[in-house]
């Protein structure tokens, strides 16, 4: 299933509209308050906060245009090396919000795929979530799930998916548990793909503030290890975005 130019941007300003709504009230305020005041002076500090204002909004738009609509990362290229047969059984966890399944089906045809969706409107609380799930409502088959029991049938799991989903789940603690699941859920010799921003200087410097609802990686690798999952590679689809490819500690992919 093929994305629409600027997809992933116009999703963006769709999810947080608020916060694009208050940027521009506050440059309009700001351009009223320029008209009545004279002087250098006046006017050099309010083209100061302008600029402040505008210029942090510019850059995590382009950023996110780049990330979500420019890079590889729906192309999912970056999976190409990636060992999968026929009889695999492949699950892709969601948190509300699946723009990943169809990829995945394009990218792995004739291998049964389940998805799986986590959220809960009282765990899970970002409005973000809650606008996206109005506008893309699950997919049909989507499997109701939750962070600490995801139930399915006794058949294991060969490779499991939670590409830009796994950081709402904020709460340390269920986070660890939302892992072990999946370590419960993997097989043996599978693999598990976790993509997900990272909380990092390229992170902040393009999101600002907005970096914070995304998790460190001593985070990630914490909730990792409390799973007894091994990182076996670690790549840079993008500056901004990691993924990690985890197996059971002991194991190799």
């Amino acid at each position: 299933m093929s994305r629409r130019p600027f997809q992933g941007t116009w999703n963006i300003v769709r999810f947080n509209w608020p916060f694009y709504v208050l940027s521009a009230a506050i440059v309009f305020l700001l351009l009223i308050i320029r008209s009545y005041l004279t002087g250098l002076s006046f006017h050099s500090a309010i083209d100061i906060l302008l600029v402040l204002t505008v210029l942090p909004t510019l850059v995590s738009l382009i950023v996110s245009w780049y990330v979500y609509d420019h890079s590889n990362l729906y192309s999912l290229d970056w999976l190409d090396d990636l060992p999968c047969n026929k009889t695999d059984r492949i699950v892709n966890i969601n948190a509300g919000f699946d723009e990943t399944s169809s990829l995945l089906a394009d990218k792995f045809p004739g291998i049964e795929i389940t998805a799986c969706d986590f959220y809960d409107p009282s765990k899970h609380t970002a409005p973000s979530i809650k606008r996206a799930r109005s506008a893309y409502p699950p997919l049909p088959h989507t499997r109701k799930v939750s962070t600490d029991a995801i139930t399915l049938d006794e058949r294991p799991v060969d490779k499991i998916f939670a590409i830009m989903s796994a950081h709402e789940i904020r709460d340390r603690k269920e986070r660890e548990i939302f892992f072990r699941e999946l370590s419960r859920l993997i097989a043996s010799n599978g693999q598990i793909v976790v993509v997900e921003h990272v909380r990092n200087m390229a992170n902040m410097l393009a999101y600002n503030a907005g970096a914070l609802h995304f998790h460190t990686r001593p985070e990630w690798l914490k909730a990792f290890s409390s799973a007894q999952l091994r990182v076996d590679r670690e790549i840079k689809i993008t500056p901004f975005i990691t993924a990690f490819f985890l197996s059971k500690d002991g194991n190799t992919s």
